[in-house]
């Protein structure tokens, strides 16, 4: 009698799952679905371990999943970084106006939020099977072989997403324009307060190459967060460090205005003593506070081709990375005036 060679489960043990496969691969729950659906985007070495982690779990998808998985659940995800970030608001209006007039449904989560539960907002997506997922923040490491369904990474980031298209505005462009607006006004003594994320170290270094082409010497604060508390703090530190600067460009509004109140504790004026300027040309900018010089990046325009490039992937379109440029322009307001003689 020829023994079994085949494993057999015990009777009445749960069906592995796909997670079961991607735990005993080593990968993400993600790189397995790629494989699953014959992705070329996996590592033959990635492709080899999921495929004996399936052969030794003996793993089969169910009928009902890959039945679902070939119909259209009109549902697309966006994964965003904060959802205090004043960025969002004209970008999901943005997308929301395209993908409305396709019946198209738009759930949104902060990677963020549900971080201390170690929630994972790309396979919850993945679960809810949607058509197709925007990444508004850095991607995470389980991104890094692909997401497995029509992708857009909105924004500068510091890494890529293979397979997904990428739509933001010219930021390094955008720094360009600020710089050259403080510069025209004959500031010479210029600061600028950042953060570390991709699209803040594009308008730092617009900014930063435009002061030197000009021979200004530039002094940058700031590698992290990019919110109000991060602009009061880096901008006290640089004043105080550098008493004779006379204007001041923050990398995002959230961080002007924690400039400003910074500005105001040192006993100075805005833009009498430092002239300020932001970037986003958020909401904030605009209001009788502020009424903020600011550099218009067209986050709701940078929504609509996020929302564009996914309705052409749904629609057929060639499975090769394009990236969209949206050019940003200048507000002036009332924060940014000549430098005093």
């Amino acid at each position: 009698m020829n023994e079994k060679t085949a494993s057999i489960r015990p009777q009445g043990a749960s069906r592995p799952t796909i997670y079961d496969v991607a735990k005993q691969a080593g990968v993400s729950k993600s790189l397995v679905s790629l494989v699953l659906r014959g992705s070329p985007n996996v590592s033959a070495e990635r492709r080899a371990a999921v495929d004996a982690a399936i052969a030794e779990l003996n793993y089969r998808p169910s009928r009902a999943a890959a039945a679902l998985a070939g119909s259209r659940t009109g549902t697309i995800g966006v994964i965003i970084d904060d959802y205090r970030n004043l960025w969002f608001v004209d970008f999901l209006q943005g997308m929301q106006e395209v993908l409305a007039e396709r019946g198209i449904r738009v759930a949104v989560a902060d990677r963020s939020f549900n971080a201390h539960v170690d929630a994972s907002p790309l396979e919850g997506f993945l679960a809810m099977r949607v058509d197709g997922i925007v990444v508004a923040s850095e991607p995470s490491p389980e991104m890094g072989d692909g997401i497995g369904v029509p992708s857009v990474l909105a924004g500068n980031r510091l890494r890529q997403i293979p397979g997904a298209d990428v739509v933001t505005s010219d930021d390094k462009r955008g720094g360009n324009l600020a710089a050259d607006h403080l510069l025209g006004l004959g500031h010479r003594k210029i600061g600028h307060v950042t953060g570390g994320g991709g699209s803040a170290r594009e308008r730092a270094a617009g900014f930063v190459d435009a002061l030197h082409e000009a021979g200004v010497e530039s002094v940058v604060l700031g590698d992290a967060g990019t919110s109000e508390q991060d602009g009061f703090h880096f901008t006290k530190m640089l004043l105080q460090a550098n008493p004779e600067t006379t204007a001041v460009f923050a990398a995002n509004d959230s961080m002007a205005m924690g400039a400003a109140a910074a500005i105001r504790d040192l006993g100075l004026r805005v833009p009498e003593d430092i002239s300020l300027l932001g970037y986003d040309n958020s909401p904030l900018a605009s209001s009788n506070l502020l009424r903020l010089t600011t550099v218009d990046a067209l986050n709701l325009e940078v929504g609509r081709q996020a929302g564009l490039a996914l309705l052409a992937r749904f629609d057929g379109a060639e499975q090769v990375e394009a990236t969209c440029l949206v050019e940003p322009w200048l507000v002036v307001r009332g924060s940014t005036a000549r430098v005093a003689s």
